[in-house]
């Protein structure tokens, strides 16, 4: 909901624009016009009355607005992004003359086509989109710890993050992340942080907690909290996450078997949350040290403390392009692998996503890591 609310300005600029574009474009459909901006109009009327009475709105109309709302919006961008792509052309073709000009009679009927066009695919790209958000793939991930485990010389870990189980994703979708997850026959799950939306009151009502119940893992399944977790009820979703009969680690740290380390940190929210000094004072080094922290970033405290492994979610990835590039620019690493000193990073895109359930330009997945641990250079 709170994404929703804030894209007023998104909202107010692309369909002004669009509905611009639109009314001159249109021109030589005057029947298409009319059903074009009526229905432009009706879509930002019922996105400000979602704006200014979601408080009062029964849940499901409410809902219903934002899906509806949340789904032009997306498409918007990729419209509005194609109108300025044809304008750009449209500029290229008068300054250096490459693309031969149509006759003046006909050119309304090829910007009438050209518009239709852009439509017609943005629909293909929201469908795909809709689908990469709601049909995870398992990515498989081999990385070698250079440290002796005692008797363990390998380890697979299942890493599942970002399930904003909520108003968008609900049993459903929980019974496809945890049949997922169970098929890939892990030693040990981990759930780095945002298991939870926003409200509560959504997970219990869905009897969600029960889902969560059936991932099966040898060494145990362990989360840590993430920023959507600070949004609402912390306490009670707190509480929840307990009660799922994962391991919850908060600024905390576990030995799933007495081989290697697991440090859980408080997300960084919280910035009262402890120190990564703090947490390893009393790790013995000599063994591998996994990390959980659900934002991917000051890698360098990471790498100080000699952690070496280090596992995230959060960014997902930019959801959605070009919001890919941006997180590019922002996060030392977005996504994927990263090698940083002698610590290995994993940031994941998440199984889940955020606001509208689309993912254009990203993918919901499910990682699974194949850890191998001996000396330098030792894979078994």
């Amino acid at each position: 909901m709170r994404v929703f609310l804030h894209a007023i300005w998104g909202q107010t600029l692309l369909n002004a624009y669009i509905a611009w574009q639109g009314y001159g474009i249109s021109a030589y459909r005057p029947g298409v016009r009319k059903y074009f901006l009526t229905a432009v109009a009706l879509e930002f009327t019922l996105y400000l009355t979602g704006f200014f009475f979601y408080r009062v709105l029964p849940e499901k109309i409410s809902d219903a607005i934002v899906v509806l709302c949340n789904t032009w919006y997306i498409a918007s961008i990729y419209i509005a992004l194609g109108l300025l792509l044809l304008h750009a052309l449209k500029w290229c073709g008068k300054r250096w003359k490459r693309f031969p000009k149509p006759p003046a009679s006909r050119l309304p009927q090829y910007r009438f086509r050209a518009f239709a066009s852009l439509f017609a695919v943005t629909l293909l790209l929201m469908i795909k989109g809709y689908h990469d958000a709601n049909c995870p793939v398992v990515k498989h991930v081999h990385i070698h710890i250079p440290k002796a485990a005692g008797g363990r010389d390998s380890l697979t870990v299942a890493l599942m993050c970002d399930l904003h189980f909520g108003e968008r994703i609900g049993r459903t979708h929980a019974r496809r992340f945890v049949s997922l997850c169970n098929a890939q026959n892990p030693d040990m799950v981990v759930i780095p942080g945002d298991v939870i939306d926003y409200e509560s009151h959504l997970v219990v009502r869905d009897s969600l907690k029960e889902e969560l119940r059936k991932l099966k893992a040898p060494l145990g399944v362990y989360i840590t909290l993430g920023n959507h977790e600070y949004r609402a009820n912390r306490h009670a979703k707190l509480n929840w996450l307990k009660e799922t009969g994962a391991i919850v680690l908060v600024d905390s740290v576990a030995m799933p078997d007495s081989t290697f380390y697991l440090t859980g940190r408080d997300d960084a929210t919280n910035r009262r949350r402890a120190t990564l000094a703090a947490l390893m004072r009393d790790v013995d080094l000599s063994k591998p040290v996994i990390l959980l922290d659900h934002q991917p970033i000051r890698l360098n405290e990471t790498v100080m403390n000699r952690a070496d492994l280090s596992l995230h979610g959060h960014t997902h990835n930019g959801q959605v392009w070009p919001n890919v590039l941006a997180l590019q620019l922002y996060f030392e690493c977005s996504y994927g692998y990263y090698r940083k000193g002698n610590t290995q990073f994993y940031v994941t895109s998440g199984i889940g996503f955020a606001g509208p359930p689309f993912r254009i330009g990203t993918r919901a997945e499910l990682v699974v890591l194949h850890i191998t641990f001996g000396k330098p250079g030792e894979v078994s």
